[in-house]
Formats: C-alpha cells, structure tokens, sequence
C-alpha cells in the first residue's frame, strides 16, 4: 500500500501541492521577519492571519471580487500591525505576552465576526490558477510550477524583494541596525520608533495576506480558526530560516511539503492513524526549533525595549 505514495503522479501532486502550502507561511514568516530583524516580536501573527482570512473571505463573499478582498484583508492587517506597535514599541509591553494577547483576540473576534455576518460555512469563487502560455504546458514541470494562483507567485517573488531590501537598501539597513543596537542607531538620527511601527504594519498586512491566501485562494471558505497553528509556525520559521527571506522560504518549502505528504497520507488511506499524520508538521516545528536555537544568533536587540534618553 505505501507503493501508491511513490508513482509518479502522487509525487508530482505531493510537489504541487507543497508549493501552494507554502504561501502563507511565506507571507507570514517574511513579515515576522522584518518585525524581528528590528527588534520586535510578534507572537500575534496567527491572530492577524486570521483576521485578515475573514476580512478577505467576507469581502469576497458579498463583492465576488477577489481582489476587493485581499484589499480588505491589507487594511485590517494594517491596522492589526499598528496596534501592535502601540502595545510593544508605545506602550512598552512584553512583546511575548500582548503577542498571545493580540493572537486571542484575533481568535475570539474572526469567529465572533463570522457567526455574526455569515454563520455557516460557504464558499466564494477566489483567485483561480493563472494559466501561463507554454511554461504551463509543459510535462512535471508545468504542473508542479506554473499551475498556480497569483497569491503563489507573489508570495515567492516576495522573497528576493526581501532579500534586496533588507540587504541592499537604506531602510534595510536601519531596520538592521535597530533591532542590533537601538541606543546606536538613535544616536545617528534613526527613528527608532518610526522603523518599528512600519515593520509591525508591514507584519501585519502580510500576515493578514497570508491569511486571505487561506479564505481566497488555496480554501476558499472560511471557518473557526481555519489557520491551525500556521502563525505559530511561521514565527519558528523565522528562527529556522535564520532570519533570512531566503533560509525562510526554504523552511516554509520544508514544512509545507512535510504538510502536503501528510493530506495525501490521508487521501491514500494508508496504514496510518490520521491524527499522527496531523501532527507531522508540528513535531517538525519543534525539532526544527531546536536545531535553530544551537546554530543561529538572533538580533541583539529582539524583545528588548528602547525609550529616548533626554
């Protein structure tokens, strides 16, 4: 029976389907990314995920417009992201508990919100698969690569967008500088402040992305905590990736392949209790944990609080 797991066809459906499992860990783990790399973490991103799935998801399903949605999913993520900032950089809070604290009440007020406006669980007409002339057609290739939705495409162009940011940019190099040495940076006429507002909006709006890829483009449907945890995951990707968009892509790759095997554990119906199949991803999340905390260093300054002298 375990034979099955390894024709052509599973594979290749296994590969597919790894690559579309990937956007929102990529959405949300670029965005903690940011927040991280200036100092700030976030232990709210699942609550923003989900939020953003059912701003998205509501939007579409009274617009039948896709594209309204995932706008509606970038505000609320906005907003999400700037009451962050006003709980860790403002208000000095510890980053970790009002992180738990924003991700309950994303919790309570998406299922709140959905048993209020939809109740029952429907579905919307999302964003389709683009069909690309030639590269789509072409054998393993075509379907593993480019039979895919345009939340897909952006979430892996958004890598390299990363990467030059962060690395080869201005702003990249304040908001490096202040999640290394805060008191430094200021000294030199950062705003600290200001750079940690726009990376916990930034995180937000892309964890709310990340959330609407869920309800409008890879599920379309939205329900009582749809995310299962992803958010959490995609704060240990930032750990496992090194805080690097490229070593993050390569674990979210990682982990949404290990995600993939396991659905199509189930669709096989292969010997295999389905609830150890479920839990694949997220024993690889704390084994992958462990071997980030003993090869990478994190940001100097995450989860340390800056006020101005003076």
């Amino acid at each position: 029976m375990w034979t099955e797991l390894f024709t052509a066809n599973v594979i290749l459906g296994i590969l597919a389907s790894g690559i579309r499992l990937a956007t929102p860990y990529l959405y949300a783990a670029i965005g903690e990314t940011f927040g991280q790399r200036s100092g700030v973490l976030n232990l709210g991103v699942e609550g923003q995920m989900l939020l953003g799935a059912f701003a998205g998801f509501y939007v579409t399903f009274n617009t039948n417009s896709p594209w309204l949605g995932l706008l509606a999913a970038i505000l609320v993520g906005a907003l999400m992201g700037l009451i962050m900032g006003l709980i860790s950089v403002t208000l000095h809070a510890e980053q970790g508990i009002s992180g738990i604290g924003v991700y309950l009440f994303g919790l309570g007020m998406s299922d709140l919100l959905f048993q209020k406006t939809i109740g029952s669980v429907e579905t919307v007409k999302g964003f389709q698969p683009i069909h690309i002339p030639w590269l789509s057609d072409l054998p393993v290739v075509g379907e593993v690569f480019f039979q895919h939705n345009v939340l897909v495409y952006l979430a892996f162009l958004l890598v390299p967008v990363s990467w030059f940011v962060l690395n080869k940019t201005t702003l990249g190099l304040k908001i490096r500088a202040v999640g290394e040495n805060p008191e430094a940076a200021d000294s030199l006429g950062v705003n600290v402040k200001g750079i940690r507002y726009f990376t916990c909006t930034l995180g937000g709006v892309l964890s709310s992305i990340a959330g609407a890829s869920l309800s409008i483009a890879l599920l379309n449907v939205f329900q009582q905590n749809l995310t299962s945890g992803q958010g959490f995951i995609a704060v240990a990707l930032v750990y496992f990736g090194g805080w690097r968009p490229l070593g993050v892509m390569l674990g979210s790759l990682l982990f949404s392949m290990v995600n993939s095997l396991q659905l199509w554990v189930q669709v096989l119906n292969l010997n295999i209790p389905s609830d150890i199949a479920v839990m694949m991803p997220y024993v690889l999340t704390i084994l992958a944990l462990v071997v980030a905390v003993q090869r990478v260093r994190p940001p100097t300054a995450l989860t340390k609080q800056f006020e101005r002298e003076g």
